[in-house]
């Protein structure tokens, strides 16, 4: 029986084989033997971990939606209080960045053959980051302003689900649309704040 390290270890090696693979070929275009080749290992071994390619896709998209909850956390205590126009101003950059940064699988996702796949990508992204911004970012605010959303968690997750769909197919669209866009929807006050 091996150690949980030693599993999470070759797991890890799997994800990270499937993952270049999918940069380089793309996912229609990677098997099971392609990802069990590259992470060196059998196939046997490679569905000891994963009973099959969909599961490491899944792996994969988990990871993302991890550094995008990572990187709104690392937003959300950088923030000046109060200055909800800056906050905004690097919400849309840090948005854009996690969207569109030079990665192949993230491209491979805005392919229609893979539109099941990136609708299982945005709903995640949009679940985790509306439970996030939920119990923070929007309790932040309600401490400084009045809030004029009913009903939070759904709102944000509208709001994730409806930019990311957006700027997919408007990825040139300013920050300055993206910023009012979010703003007019979450009725927020931009005024300056002591």
């Amino acid at each position: 029986m091996e150690s949980t390290s030693v599993a999470e270890s070759r797991k890890a090696q799997i994800i990270t084989s499937a993952k270049a693979l999918y940069e380089e070929r793309g996912i229609e275009h990677t098997s099971v033997r392609d990802i069990a080749r590259e992470a060196k290992i059998s196939r046997s071994l490679f569905y000891h971990y994963f009973s099959c390619k969909e599961d490491v896709t899944d792996a994969i998209l988990d990871a993302y939606v991890t550094g995008f909850i990572s990187a709104i956390r690392t937003w959300n205590e950088a923030r000046v209080p109060g200055d909800v126009s800056g906050a905004l101003r690097e919400c849309t950059r840090m948005l854009r960045a996690h969207l569109f940064d030079d990665d192949g699988f993230r491209t491979d996702l805005l392919k229609s053959n893979n539109a099941l796949l990136y609708q299982q990508f945005t709903q995640r992204v949009a679940e985790s980051l509306a439970r996030y911004l939920t119990d923070t970012t929007g309790r932040d605010y309600a401490k400084r302003h009045k809030v004029e959303i009913r009903h939070m968690y759904e709102e944000f997750y509208l709001l994730v689900t409806g930019l990311i769909g957006y700027l997919r197919y408007n990825p040139d669209a300013s920050e300055e649309l993206i910023s009012d866009l979010i703003a007019d929807t979450l009725h927020l006050d931009l005024s300056p704040q002591n």
